[in-house]
């Protein structure tokens, strides 16, 4: 996406779109073209939220670090959250094909075996298990209830 502010070419990264993939038997997956672009020859991968794993370009995984440093370390919340973030994450090179391999603790962590969904979500990508996708997808009123309500916070 291109955006022109007073006169000031912006390129921003915004990932979106859903795609189907699966993984091979080294547990490898290729990044769909679109994405593969946009996120460089080097990204992040860790555990995300409701059982996916987040995908970060390295401009947004440093970022998500600075604006983690500023957080107390005194608080016994942000120490699990640095490890659980931090400590499950792994630096990613895709090879000549654009397949990374997802280190085996995270595709146990997302209920990954081989077929899986990758989405755009913004500032970042994730990637689920076909499954969970589907059964997250499919819970009755998500988004009539609290999307709409989130929606209505942010004058949407």
């Amino acid at each position: 996406m291109k955006v022109v502010l007073n006169s000031i070419s912006v390129v921003m990264k915004v990932f979106f779109g859903e795609y189907q993939n699966s993984m091979d038997g080294k547990g490898r997956m290729i990044m769909p073209a679109k994405f593969r672009d946009l996120l460089g020859e080097r990204f992040y991968i860790t555990k995300g939220l409701d059982k996916c794993l987040f995908v970060y370009t390295e401009e947004e995984w440093i970022k998500f670090n600075e604006k983690v440093k500023a957080l107390p370390m005194t608080d016994e919340g942000v120490r699990r959250f640095y490890r659980f973030f931090f400590g499950s994450a792994s630096e990613m090179e895709p090879d000549g094909q654009g397949r990374v391999l997802i280190p085996a603790s995270l595709r146990t962590y997302g209920g990954i075996k081989k077929e899986l969904v990758t989405i755009g979500v913004s500032n970042r990508i994730e990637i689920w298990s076909r499954e969970n996708w589907n059964q997250y997808n499919d819970e009755s009123n998500f988004i009539d209830n609290e999307l709409a309500g989130r929606m209505s916070e942010l004058g949407i």
